[in-house]
Order: structure tokens, then sequence, then C-alpha cells
């Protein structure tokens, strides 16, 4: 059923928007391609938007699973703990200093500011009595988010030409992607996608705590290690291609439990459908409830994804991973 709503979604993504198109149109796009008006959008607009949604989701979902896992943390997530925020400033940093627009020219940067928000984080919120504790890492997520967006400010601020190209990918669209970019970006995906699958049976070693995780034979070092690689390769694409989309990560890991439990192989698997799924699903409603405008899909997901936050937060239940 997930899956079959995931290619519904993608089949809705090419047909939906201010050109709607019927099924026929968007299949003799690709079978009898003549150049026409409608060709063009469905080869050159609709089709690098739909593999971007299916990227960015993946991504994301995957990121943010792997992120509670490592952690223990329910409210773990690229976005909330900074890691999205870091590669967006590294990103605003290539765009102001080198004049890089493409994905593929500043992806390296965006995993370097991965890394470097993903280690800020978890040292700060590790510092003091208690350890890494899932208020504190959010606490520290939310002080580097705040400073990343304010040094991000600046320099669009002082550059008009880096701002013209911030402005609309810093909300989180699926707009500015095209072919070429995508194809750069997808090995890294790949290659995330497959870390988390080597850590996932490590993961749910980890979930019972370290010390029954070492008596188990895990290697606790390799496998935060490998994880935290995997999130890194993740998270960095998916702001690369999309921009510093919110709650994906969050959200979508505690959908899969409800559908799979608490086992990370299945988890894993249900976030790789629900995450480009639900990605989809939010920028097509954003292509159609301001037409003839269109709503970014980072403003959907935030507005939608807030709630759930809030109620993660006051369900201590779910405190329980």
């Amino acid at each position: 059923m997930a899956g079959a709503a995931l290619v519904a979604a993608c089949v809705a993504s090419i047909l939906i928007g201010s050109h709607p198109l019927t099924l026929d149109q968007a299949v003799a796009a690709f079978t009898d391609f003549r150049g026409t008006d409608t060709d063009r959008i469905v080869r050159y607009i609709r089709l690098p938007r739909t593999v971007a949604g299916l990227l960015a989701g993946l991504a994301l979902a995957l990121a943010g699973a792997v992120m509670q896992g490592l952690t223990r943390n329910p409210l773990a997530g690229p976005g909330l703990l900074g890691i999205n925020s870091g590669a967006s400033l590294a990103i605003v940093v290539a765009m102001g200093g080198l004049g890089l627009t493409s994905p593929t020219g500043f992806i390296w940067f965006a995993f370097l500011g991965a890394a470097v928000a993903a280690g800020f984080v978890y040292v700060l919120g590790s510092l003091g009595f208690g350890g890494a504790t899932p208020v504190k890492l959010a606490l520290a997520g939310a002080a580097f988010t705040a400073l990343c967006g304010s040094i991000t400010t600046a320099i669009t601020l002082l550059d008009r030409t880096t701002f013209d190209n911030f402005r609309f990918w810093v909300v989180g669209s699926l707009t500015r992607a095209n072919v070429e970019s995508l194809w750069g970006i997808a090995p890294f995906i790949v290659v995330g996608g497959v870390l988390t699958l080597v850590v996932s049976r490590s993961l749910n070693a980890i979930a019972i705590g370290d010390d029954l995780a070492r008596t188990l034979g895990t290697r606790l070092i390799a496998v935060r290690a490998g994880g935290a690689l995997s999130v890194v390769l993740l998270a960095g694409s998916a702001v690369a291609i999309a921009g510093p989309i919110a709650f994906i990560g969050l959200v979508i890991p505690h959908i899969a439990r409800a559908f799979a439990g608490h086992d990370y192989r299945w988890v894993l698997l249900w976030c790789a459908v629900l995450g480009p799924t639900l990605l989809l699903l939010a920028d097509i409603l954003g292509r159609v409830v301001a037409q003839p405008q269109e709503i970014q899909v980072g403003i959907i997901t935030a507005f939608a994804g807030s709630p759930f936050f809030l109620y993660l937060v006051r369900n201590r239940k779910v405190a329980t991973l």
C-alpha cells in the first residue's frame, strides 16, 4: 500500500500544477517528444521536480531515523538539531564567496557544514550532568540554528547576488533542481542509504543501551562513525537539492514505527517509502492551495510538522524508542 501511495504521488506530481496535464500527455512527452510546451513542462520542470522530491524525501527520512537511533532521542532530526542550518550556512558561504550556484558545485560545502553542525551540537549537548539528553540536544540544536541563521542573514543582506540566489532556496524548494545536478548528487544519497542499512541491525542493539549493546558484540565506535557519515551524506545532499526542509526527518521515523514497530531494519525501509511520499504530497499541496501562485514545499512541511512536534514534546510515551 505504501509503495502504491508513492507511485500515485509521483504520477500526481507530474500531472498537477498551474498547467494541468492528462496522463496521455505526460506519457507522450517521453514516448513522442515534439518540443511542445507540454512536452517541455513534463521533461524539464515536472520530472526534475519529482525526482528531487524523491531523493530529498528519502535522504531526510533516513537521516532522521538514524539520528534518532544513534542518540536514542525521539526529537532528533536534521532540521531540529541544526544540521540543515549548518549545511545551509556553508552553501551560502559558497554562493557568496565563490559564486557557486549549482547543487553539484556546492555539495561538498553542504557536507562540511552538516558535519561541523553535527559535531558541534552533539558536543554542546553532551556538556554538564547527564550527558546528551534529548532536551539538551534540542536546545543546543536551536541555539546553533539561530547562530547559523543570523550569519546567513548577514551574508545575504550584504551581497545582493547571493540574496537573489538564496531567497527562494532557503525556504525549501524543489523547483531549482535539474537533471544534471540530480545525477551528480544521487550517488551520495545511494552511499548514505547503503550505510544506513549496514548499521540498521546495530541500531536495534544501541536502543537497549550501550552496555548491553557491547555485550552483544556491537562495535559502538564503528557503528556511530558509520551512522554519522550516513547522516552527513544524506542531510547534506538533501539540503543541496532542496534547501533546509524542516520536519520530514523528525516526523517520518515516528510514522514508520507506527507501521513497522521498533526494528530499525523495517523502520528504515518504511522511511525510504514514506519520506518521498510525504514530501511530494506537500509539494503538490503547495501548487494548488494558492493558484496561480505556489507555496514552496518547505513552508508546507513546516506548517504541517509543527503540531506533530508539539505532540512529541508533550507525549512522554514517544520518548521510548
